[in-house]
């Protein structure tokens, strides 16, 4: 019985030390610098994340599951642009969530927004590969509508 237990606590943290290594950027001109070096586009996540029911509903469904992770580790770069109504966040985060809701014209959540982007004299030029929100059909429904949208435009 106690190998038991010990072969399932290992089993269960190793889910959990892989859903960790994702690695979710809060700072967009962090993360453009990185997409542009690793040449991939940037993936942002625009959602609300302690009170959006689709948003939490499309986090469990797909963005936590091996399947993506694995497909985000090879395809994108992470960006969570989260519009929280019960977490504190910086005024630094707050007001460049703002300024990306109102460029990118986001009026609904969960909206995910493939783009690339480059920063120039200050300045950031985004050139966008399409958007998609929940899909019903977990991370293969889900997956096939992403890949279609990065695999039509490569960087």
């Amino acid at each position: 019985m106690r190998k038991i237990f010990i072969l399932t606590f290992f089993i269960i943290g190793s889910f959990a030390l892989q859903a960790q290594d994702l690695n979710w950027h809060t700072d967009v001109r962090e993360a453009i610098a990185i997409s542009n070096k690793e040449k991939k586009p940037l993936m942002m996540f625009f959602t609300g994340s302690d009170w959006c029911g689709w948003c939490i509903r499309l986090q469990n469904e797909v963005l936590k599951t091996p399947e993506f992770q694995k497909w985000a580790k090879e395809n994108v770069i992470l960006v969570e642009l989260d519009y929280p109504r019960r977490t504190a966040q910086t005024p630094e985060i707050k007001n460049q969530n703002a300024e990306l809701q109102q460029a990118f014209g986001i009026q609904g959540f969960p909206t995910v927004y493939f783009t690339n982007a480059e920063s120039k004299d200050g300045k950031v030029n985004f050139k966008g590969l399409g958007n998609t929100g929940y899909v019903a059909g977990g991370p293969t429904a889900w997956l096939a509508v992403a890949d279609g949208i990065i695999k039509s435009q490569k960087m």
